[in-house]
């Protein structure tokens, strides 16, 4: 009996751990990287089937100080980083409907990165999380700040090289903040960090490293389930990582190999595996099995697939990756074969995706629409939505869609959500390219 109980409070622990995920996607909110569930995925009304104005409208724009930091997203409220005149990084919440300013927080916190990463600026970069009361933003001098999001008043500050005595990091604090109950996860202080999301406690340090221009991470982490236990993923800039969230236990390590430490994409979850690719080298799966509580990882496959800076969606058991050679991909993630490759793009997309479609935003401001499929790459339809570089990731809530530009926030709405567009077929194609 009291095993049968134990099995059943497992089994409600794991519905109310992914409850707030859940209920944020289901109520319009793109609270933090990547969205609710960390993965890309947009729920609600199936989108339509082109991107052109009187489909896609622009409802409203905000010019903003630059940054590469994407928009998060309230039920109400748009929430948006910059870096202001090379000095201060400021936040601004923006009315939803409107683009009315709302509340505007600032704090001394520039840096310049190194001379040969300067030609992308050296604006704010993470993007922050937000968890229905508080707004958590990554400044570049590798700080933390808590913001009341009603309000914008600063409710905690941590300052990790001052606390912690470590370098700052070369290219800045470029991990996004990972939300989860009442902790958040971060990449700073040259370590893998767990705080209290009240106070901003530290409540353990894993994963050091020498900080510095080698130990800054790009990688944002997630949390998941492998092998039947649920942990922390952590891609630094040598390895992946396993880590027990409430311990702080590292469960298991594998190295990735890369060039210079260039481990940037953010490590995707793939049954009992982990995907992930470095610059100038591979793609891989790494695949997780436990037994007597200890892990075992195992290389599945590797492939000459080489991702950058963008981290795939997943559908239907296929990897959709944009590549350091700026060219689009379709990877099987059971067997690690290339389906096929298209002609090249710009150097960096975010991407995101509503069952078999993807959205992919271009760092040249560009907007595509694509049909997912491991026969050949379809184009259904693309815009250009902005004449300036769109780094940020875009953030996609119910039928709106918002397009952070360098100096400037777009909200486009889909009005045509509900119309029969919504079936219709590629409008044009593009061909592939190996």
């Amino acid at each position: 009996m009291l095993l049968n109980r134990t099995a059943a409070l497992s089994v409600i622990c794991l519905v109310l751990q992914s409850f707030p995920a859940l209920a944020a996607d289901e109520a319009g909110v793109w609270n933090q990287w990547r969205g609710p569930n960390r993965d890309g995925q947009v729920q609600g009304a199936p989108w339509p089937g082109t991107l052109d104005e009187e489909t896609l409208v622009r409802r409203w724009r905000v010019e903003l100080p630059p940054g590469y930091s994407g928009p998060v997203v309230s039920e109400s409220a748009v929430f948006v980083a910059g870096t202001e005149d090379k000095k201060n990084e400021v936040v601004l919440a923006l009315d939803r409907a409107t683009g009315k300013e709302l509340w505007r927080a600032s704090w001394p916190g520039a840096m310049s990165v190194p001379f040969f990463a300067a030609s992308n600026g050296s604006w704010i970069r993470a993007t922050p999380a937000f968890d229905g009361e508080s707004l958590y933003v990554a400044g570049m001098r590798d700080v933390l700040v808590s913001l009341n999001a009603a309000t914008g008043g600063i409710q905690w500050r941590v300052d990790f090289a001052e606390q912690l005595e470590t370098p700052l990091p070369a290219f800045g604090f470029a991990s996004s903040p990972l939300l989860d109950g009442d902790f958040l996860y971060v990449q700073a202080g040259a370590a893998f960090l767990k705080l209290e999301k009240a106070t901003g406690n530290i409540v353990w340090r894993v994963l050091s490293d020498k900080g510095g221009m080698m130990g800054s991470a790009f990688s944002s982490p997630i949390i998941t389930t492998l092998a039947g236990k649920r942990q922390l993923v952590v891609q630094t800039r040598l390895k992946l990582a396993g880590v027990d969230p409430d311990s702080g236990d590292v469960l298991w390590e594998q190295e990735v190999p890369n060039f210079r430490g260039m481990n940037i994409l953010t490590p995707v979850r793939f049954e009992d595996g982990i995907f992930t690719s470095s610059y100038q080298n591979k793609a891989w799966l790494y695949n997780a099995a436990r037994a007597d509580g200890k892990f075992e990882i195992t290389e599945a496959w590797d492939s000459n697939t080489r991702g950058y800076m963008s981290t795939p969606v997943v559908i239907n058991g296929h990897a959709y990756l944009h590549l350091q050679n700026q060219r689009f991909a379709c990877i099987d993630l059971k067997t690690g074969e290339r389906k096929w490759t298209s002609q090249p793009f710009g150097k960096y997309w975010s991407l995101v995706a509503q069952g078999d479609r993807i959205l992919a935003l271009d760092n040249q401001g560009k907007l595509l629409l694509i049909q997912a499929s491991p026969e050949k790459f379809e184009l259904i339809d693309e815009r250009t939505v902005s004449e300036e570089e769109t780094w940020a990731h875009l953030a996609v809530s119910n039928q709106d869609v918002f397009v952070r530009e360098l100096k400037a926030v777009s909200a486009f709405r889909w009005e045509a959500g509900q119309k029969a567009e919504q079936s219709a077929g590629p409008k044009k194609s593009k061909p592939r390219s190996n």
